[in-house]
């Protein structure tokens, strides 16, 4: 077997196996796609403009806020400072991924940092944190069926939603935050987890309560990055040493 077959051979598996964590948050996420498309038209956006939207901005959360922001007579700078707000994460998000994609090349981060979801960004980490390496391959494995159904789910939900059941009634929009408290709780054994999640989750109702949607996703956020630095190093290499003692 010539070595171009042998990368060959590698680089399917490992899309493959990047596909395989990508079918479980298709699943979760199908729900919030079709509602989006739903909620888009009864906003008066199109078919083709919901659908448009989800391919090229492709974050559920800063979606439903601009269309909802968008059927009000509200500045536009105010709209982009909204939707701001909602993706903050992700700087946090792109800025730790990075140290894991450094040696791909320019094109493929490019590539990556447009599809960097909350749970792409979940198993790159723990992929590196396991000692693996983040390969494109694999990468794209999982990002692809993510994207390519939410754009399809939109487009049906946009298509066909007013001939769907309330998702609410039936509680299936309970599976995508079920789906991301598994992703918290695979970092549980970091240093500082807990309090840093605690933190985070305190503030984050609190401003959810004062403050209003979406602001509370990115203050919450704050808040634990906030503790995070705040922590005195010895403190840090204390936990660590006491995690690694009970492991």
């Amino acid at each position: 077997m010539t070595a171009e077959a042998i990368l060959l051979r590698s680089g399917t598996s490992q899309f493959l196996r990047g596909a395989r964590l990508g079918m479980p948050v298709v699943i979760a996420s199908a729900p919030f796609a079709v509602l989006f498309g739903a909620l888009a038209v009864d906003n008066g956006i199109s078919v083709f403009e919901a659908t448009l939207m989800s391919a090229t901005i492709f974050a559920g959360a800063s979606q439903m806020v601009g269309i909802e922001l968008f059927g009000h007579d509200i500045p536009p700078w105010l709209v982009v400072f909204s939707i701001f707000a909602v993706n903050f994460r992700h700087v946090l998000y792109s800025a730790a991924v990075g140290r894991r994609i450094a040696h791909w090349t320019f094109l493929q981060k490019t590539i990556g940092f447009f599809f960097l979801v909350d749970p792409q960004y979940a198993e790159a980490e723990g992929k590196a944190e396991r000692g693996e390496s983040v390969g494109f391959a694999w990468y794209m494995g999982m990002a692809l069926p993510i994207y390519l159904f939410w754009v399809v789910e939109s487009a049906l939900g946009a298509i066909f939603g007013r001939l769907l059941p309330d998702t609410h009634a039936l509680g299936i929009d309970f599976l995508l935050p079920i789906y991301f408290l598994g992703l918290v709780m695979g970092f549980r054994k970091r240093p500082l987890w807990l309090p840093i999640v605690v933190a985070s989750a305190v503030v984050s109702v609190i401003a959810y309560k004062f403050v209003g949607s979406p602001w509370h996703v990115s203050i919450g956020a704050a808040a634990g990055v906030a503790l995070a630095a705040a922590m005195p190093p010895r403190a840090r290499a204390n936990l660590q040493g006491g995690l690694e003692a009970e492991v």
